[in-house]
C-alpha cells in the first residue's frame, strides 16, 4: 500500500509517490469549500435514503451513516469538527469523518456517485438557498425605497438627462424608478432559481452508473424540480453560476446607479440630501468632511461583482467535457459574489430610511434648468400650434429669458405673447413646478397622485 493511501485519500493506490506539501495546497478546496457542508449532508443523507430503499446498502449502513452524520452536524455547529488539508475538500473530510464513526457504512455511502456530480449537487442545493435570501432581501429594499418614496410623492426633484435640468419630477417618483429595477431583479433570481434546482446526482463520474439508482427518489427528497438529462452535461455545467453571477452583477449596478445619485445629491454641489452618519465617515485631515463611504463602496464593489462574473465565464470558454479541475476555480467567486450582494442589500435596505430630504434645495434647483420650457410647448400644441412650432417658439422664449437672467415664469405676458399671440394669463399655472409636475397624471408618470398609486400598488405586490 502506498504512502499516499496511508494518509487516507480517497483515490486509488496507483501512484507511487506521496503529494507534495506545495501541491496539497495548491489544488485542496477546503478552506473556501467548507462551507458547502450542510448541502454536502443533506445530500449525501438523500443518497444514503436512496440506497437503501433500493438493497443497495442495508438498514443498518442507513442507520449508521444517519447517526453517524447527526454527529459530524454537532461537531461542525460546536466548531469541534477537525478539517484536514490533507483531505483536499469538504465532501472527504466528511466522509473520512464519518467512516471514521461508523465504519463500513461510511466507506459505502459513495455507491453510484462520484465527486463530480456530488460537488455539482452540493453547490447547487446550497445556491438554490442562497437565491432566496437574495429574493428575500430584494424585497426588503424594495419596501424600504417604496416608504420614503410614499413620504416624498409632492417633493419636486430636478429630473436630468445628460446631467441637464430637464423637467420636474417628484422625488418619490425617482425612488420608485428603482423599485422597478430591483423588482426585475427579482424575477430573474426566481425565473433562473429554476435552473439552479436541477439534480445532477447519479450522472457519476461523467457516464452515469450500472447500479440501479432512484434519481427521482432523490430529487424528491431534495426538492428539485427536474433530474439533469445528460451525465457528461451534469457534471461540468456550470451555467447556472453563470446566471447566477450575471443576476448578481445587474443588481449590483443598479445599486452603484443609486449610489452614484447619493454621492452627487449629497456633495455641496447639490445638497439635496443628507445621510446618517452612521453609512459615513470623515478625513483624517480635513475636519469638515463628511464622505459617503457606503455608496462610495457599494459603487467599488460592483466591479467586484462584474469581475467575477468574467472570470467565470472565462473559465468554462475552453474546457472540454467532462469534468475538469478548472471547475474548483468556480465556488470562491461564486461565494464571494454572494456574501457581497447580501450585505450591500442589507445596507442598502437601512440606508433607504436614513436619507435627510433638503425640498428647498431641490426646488431651487429645479427653476434653475428651464425645467417647464416642455410644459410650454404642450400649451402651445393645446392652442392648436404643431409640436416642432411650439418647439421653436418656446427655444426662443428661452433664450430671451436666459439673457434676461430669469425663469420663463418671471416673464410678463407682454413679453410671452410677442413670442405667440396665443399665450394668456393660464399659462403661469403651466409654467409653475408644481403644474408641471401635477399635469404628468398618467400612468407612469410623475405627478403625485400616480406616485401614491404606485406606492399603493408596490406595497400591495411586497406584502
Amino acid at each position: 500500500m502506498s504512502q499516499l493511501h496511508n494518509k487516507t485519500q480517497a483515490w486509488s493506490a496507483l501512484f507511487s509517490e506521496p503529494m507534495s506539501e506545495l501541491v496539497q495546497r495548491y489544488t485542496a478546496s477546503v478552506f473556501f469549500d467548507k462551507r458547502l457542508w450542510r448541502a454536502d449532508i443533506q445530500g449525501s443523507l438523500a443518497h444514503a435514503e436512496m440506497l437503501q430503499a433500493q438493497g443497495l446498502i442495508s438498514p443498518v449502513d442507513w442507520a449508521d451513516i444517519q447517526r453517524g452524520m447527526a454527529q459530524i452536524t454537532e461537531e461542525i455547529e460546536s466548531g469541534r469538527f477537525e478539517w484536514k488539508l490533507e483531505l483536499e475538500d469538504v465532501h472527504l473530510n466528511i466522509e473520512a469523518r464519518l467512516t471514521a464513526l461508523v465504519g463500513d457504512a461510511g466507506k459505502r455511502l459513495h455507491t453510484g456517485r462520484s465527486r463530480n456530480d456530488q460537488v455539482a449537487t452540493d453547490v447547487r442545493l446550497w445556491l438554490r438557498g442562497e437565491v432566496d435570501d437574495i429574493v428575500t432581501l430584494l424585497g426588503a429594499l424594495q419596501k424600504a425605497l417604496v416608504t420614503t418614496a410614499g413620504q416624498y410623492a409632492d417633493t419636486i426633484l430636478p429630473g436630468f438627462t445628460h446631467l441637464q435640468v430637464a423637467q420636474p419630477v417628484s422625488f418619490g417618483h425617482h425612488l420608485l424608478a428603482y423599485v422597478e429595477m430591483f423588482a426585475r431583479d427579482a424575477e430573474r433570481f426566481v425565473d433562473l432559481r429554476k435552473r439552479v434546482n436541477r439534480l445532477p446526482l447519479g450522472s457519476a463520474a461523467l457516464a452515469g452508473t450500472s447500479y440501479p439508482l432512484d434519481r427521482e427518489r432523490v430529487a424528491r427528497t431534495l426538492d428539485f424540480e427536474a433530474v439533469s438529462q445528460n451525465s457528461l452535461d451534469a457534471v461540468s455545467d456550470r451555467d447556472f453560476a453563470i446566471e447566477f453571477t450575471a443576476a448578481a452583477s445587474l443588481v449590483m449596478v443598479h445599486v452603484s446607479r443609486l449610489s452614484e445619485e447619493l454621492i452627487l445629491w449629497m456633495s455641496q454641489s447639490f445638497g439635496f440630501i443628507d445621510l446618517a452618519d452612521r453609512f459615513c465617515t470623515g478625513s483624517s485631515i480635513m475636519p469638515q468632511k463628511k464622505n459617503p463611504d457606503v455608496p462610495e463602496l457599494a459603487r467599488g464593489k460592483t466591479g467586484r461583482v462584474v469581475g467575477h462574473l468574467m472570470g467565470l465565464v472565462t473559465l468554462m470558454k475552453g474546457q472540454p467535457l467532462a469534468y475538469n479541475k478548472d471547475n474548483q476555480e468556480d465556488k470562491e467567486p461564486l461565494f464571494d459574489t454572494v456574501d457581497t450582494v447580501k450585505d450591500t442589500l442589507r445596507i442598502f435596505t437601512e440606508l433607504a430610511g436614513g436619507i435627510t430630504v433638503k425640498a428647498e434645495a431641490m426646488e431651487r434647483a429645479a427653476l434653475k434648468g428651464y425645467a417647464t420650457a416642455t410644459d410650454l410647448a404642450d400649451y402651445l400644441v393645446k392652442k392648436g400650434l404643431p409640436f416642432r412650432d411650439a418647439h421653436e417658439v418656446v427655444a426662443h422664449a428661452v433664450k430671451s429669458a436666459i439673457a434676461k437672467g430669469v425663469d420663463l415664469g418671471e416673464l410678463s405676458l407682454a413679453e410671452l405673447q410677442a413670442f405667440h399671440p396665443g399665450i394668456d394669463n393660464d399659462v403661469y399655472a403651466v409654467l409653475s413646478l408644481r403644474g408641471s409636475l401635477n399635469a404628468r397624471n398618467l400612468l407612469g408618470g410623475t405627478a403625485p397622485q400616480q406616485v401614491r398609486a404606485q406606492v399603493a400598488r408596490h406595497l400591495a405586490r411586497l406584502g
